[in-house]
């Protein structure tokens, strides 16, 4: 993980270390509450009426992997 963070050379192209981050700790540490998400999806399949969403699993899902990634991120950026 430290790699992500070195220092550049001027012909390379940078790397973003949050998607990796999310990718390899945040979605991982996150999968019950992304499953909830896709049971809500499939459960609302169908719902032609617009009332129907899944918005508070969506936002409860990246919240949690924001906050994994945030810890992790913001001890090496210190």
């Amino acid at each position: 993980m430290h790699s992500l963070f070195e220092n550049f050379r001027a012909d390379e192209e940078p790397v973003d270390p949050k998607k990796y981050l999310e990718e390899h700790f945040g979605k991982p540490a996150c999968v019950k509450i992304l499953r909830e998400y896709e049971a809500c999806v499939k459960r609302i399949e169908g719902d032609e009426s617009g009332h129907k969403h899944c918005t508070g699993q969506y936002f409860d899902y990246w919240s949690c992997v924001d906050t994994i990634v945030a810890q992790k991120l913001f001890k090496k950026l210190k």
